[in-house]
């Protein structure tokens, strides 16, 4: 069963009184969210990805197309499917002299809770997010993990079925990025929420989604799991050498080698498979009295498909 499915949704904005602008955001974007899945929206700024969540999670109606999200449709029932959705943003703003338990509870109660019930969906929210030691401290005197921390246990507090994430991890700590997505990889591993989350990290992207659709200037230009999308582009696996004498022209054109650059004092071959070509290079490279000081080998990541994708 979907989560979401929207077919040919189409946005767009006007700006200005006189000289009226129009910027097209979503330009005919078709996606289906299986329920119990993560689904990474990625694009560089201004793609759209903002956008689209935002009407899926019944903050903006569309221009145009159908959007059903489970099950109902989003302009039509969209009073009834806020019960059931949530959403936290990358950029949290709560009012700044409420302090964190304050603020979970005064969510609570939009979604009707109250009493005992309220106190103990407060207890476990604050455990879950790790926000025991500031439960009394004001929202003002908060660090930006920790506000990121109290916007997720905000975005559960209703239970949600769907959770919408608008870079959940922006501008956080490492250490911190990691916490943050262990929570929402238990959210769907322990509770079975179905999550929607943007992102520009493509680590973060590559640890988490089942699958992730790239969308620029308002169009998904590819969808599918990361290894997929790997492939489709064409990307190769890098061994990247390290050489003396370091500038060998001849091997951007040995056989299987796609391209070739120099980075930081090594070389990087992209080849159509490391396994196949790595022996060759080593022998011809030896052949030719050049010296290999050491070897890394590395499969495509995602960050190589969204440059490829964004150009």
């Amino acid at each position: 069963m979907l989560a979401i499915d929207a077919h040919d949704v189409t946005k767009t904005f006007k700006s200005g009184w006189l000289r009226p602008t129009r910027t097209a955001a979503l330009r005919g974007v078709s996606l289906t969210v299986p329920r119990g899945t993560i689904v990474g929206l990625l694009g560089p700024n201004g793609a759209g990805k903002t956008t689209l969540l935002s009407i899926l999670a019944t903050l903006l109606t569309p221009d145009s197309g159908s959007v059903r999200v489970l099950g109902h449709d989003v302009v039509r029932d969209a009073a009834r499917l806020r019960r059931r959705l949530n959403m936290a943003s990358g950029r949290p703003s709560f009012l700044w002299s409420l302090r964190v338990g304050e603020i979970v509870a005064f969510y609570g109660r939009l979604y009707g809770l109250s009493g005992s019930k309220l106190r103990r969906r407060v207890d476990e929210l604050i455990e879950l997010c790790e926000l025991g030691a500031n439960r009394r401290t004001p929202y003002s005197e908060l660090s930006t993990g920790l506000k990121q921390r109290v916007a997720l246990a905000k975005s559960l507090v209703n239970d949600p079925e769907l959770l919408f994430l608008d870079e959940p991890t922006l501008g956080l700590d490492p250490d911190v990025s990691v916490r943050v997505r262990r929570h929402i990889a238990d959210l769907r591993s322990q509770r079975g929420i179905t999550i929607v989350l943007t992102t520009h990290y493509m680590r973060e992207a590559d640890e988490l989604c089942d699958e992730i659709a790239f969308i620029k200037a308002g169009r998904i230009l590819a969808r599918g799991t990361p290894a997929e999308l790997k492939r489709r582009i064409r990307l190769g696996d890098v061994i990247a050498l390290r050489l003396d004498p370091p500038a060998v022209p001849w091997l951007g054109e040995a056989p299987g080698v796609l391209r070739c650059r120099a980075v930081d004092g090594w070389v990087e071959c992209t080849v159509d498979g490391a396994e196949k070509r790595l022996p060759d290079l080593l022998r011809a490279l030896s052949a030719e009295g050049i010296a290999v000081r050491n070897v890394r080998v590395r499969e495509p990541e995602l960050e190589d498909v969204f440059v490829e994708l964004a150009r």
